[in-house]
């Protein structure tokens, strides 16, 4: 388990998208912003990390993209939307990365770490010892242990994930249960 006690406006959140602050739908994309469902307590977890960490950065694989069927500025659309929801929340998101795609050996496509190391480039007072992935899958999971974070796993929508994972080091149910035992443990 991560020491939340050690953490300190020096460390970086890194969040994927669907299934962590939205509501995923199964066997296809959100291709509009009509169609993107916030969990419930999501906004208010981010506003609670923007007070603890540094840095919040959303890093998401976007297939739809690379199929063709979400359209790039629905896309931008979505998450111009989701940064201002979040924003009149409280909260903050600093950067979106996303990679459309299709290939699973593209350096940018999570597993891989490109998106993290793009990040890190973008904002070199990121140390990646000092960062935590949140993510639903063990895709997730595994991006997090290609780049040296510490990772939560939210099983949301994996149930069937073993939760006792190698690359798994915190299991939350939800964004806003994380925030809650971050705040009281930080």
């Amino acid at each position: 388990m991560i020491d939340f006690s050690k953490i300190d406006k020096s460390w970086t959140l890194f969040l994927d998208r669907d299934g962590v602050i939205n509501h995923e739908k199964h066997m296809d994309y959100i291709h509009t912003w009509d169609e993107f469902v916030f969990y419930e307590g999501a906004k208010e977890a981010i506003a609670i990390f923007a007070g603890i960490f540094k840095y919040i950065i959303v890093v998401t694989n976007q297939k739809g993209i690379g199929k063709g069927v979400t359209n790039i500025d629905d896309l931008n659309n979505i998450h111009k939307n989701l940064i201002t929801e979040i924003t009149e929340a409280g909260g903050r998101i600093d950067a979106v990365y996303f990679c459309p795609d299709l290939e699973d050996d593209s350096p940018n496509r999570k597993p891989n770490p490109g998106m993290g190391l793009q990040a890190a480039q973008d904002f070199p007072d990121i140390h990646l010892s000092k960062t935590i992935m949140v993510g639903n899958t063990l895709s997730d999971m595994a991006f997090g242990r290609n780049l040296g974070l510490q990772t939560i796993f939210l099983p949301t929508t994996r149930p069937e994930v073993d939760l006792n994972d190698k690359r798994i080091d915190g299991v939350y149910q939800s964004l806003i249960e994380l925030a809650n035992d971050l705040k009281t443990k930080n």
